[in-house]
């Protein structure tokens, strides 16, 4: 069974910082890309920022700049650090995992909401 666990949302003002991380547990026998959507209410979710078991990282065009995506591979933990933080950035923030259980299959985290206050 894997699990994965994240922590970090919250409320912030516009032009704040958050960090949120993501841990995978469980019985794992590896784990390849990690990343992180979100989604908005009334939007489908979206790919806010991935990066690949040999740390490379991609965006999405709307968070380049102010989102920076890391890992820990030790730690099975991924991170997402946000800097100027703007309304449109609230949304529930999600993790997701390809992680080799007895196959390779995606996972997801339960939710993180983060709230950009104007």
């Amino acid at each position: 069974q894997v699990q994965l666990v994240e922590s970090g949302g919250g409320l912030v003002q516009a032009g704040g910082s958050l960090r949120l991380s993501c841990a995978a547990s469980g019985s794992i026998f590896g784990i390849n890309a990690m990343g992180w959507y979100r989604q908005a209410p009334g939007k489908q979710r979206e790919l806010v920022a991935s990066v690949t078991s040999g740390g490379s990282a991609k965006y999405a065009d709307s968070v380049k700049g102010r989102f920076t995506i890391s890992r820990d591979n030790a730690k099975n933990t991924v991170y997402l650090q946000m800097n100027s933080l703007k309304p449109e950035d609230t949304a529930v923030y999600y993790c997701n995992a390809r992680i080799y259980y007895s196959a390779w299959n995606d996972y997801w985290g339960q939710g993180t909401q983060v709230t950009v206050s104007s």
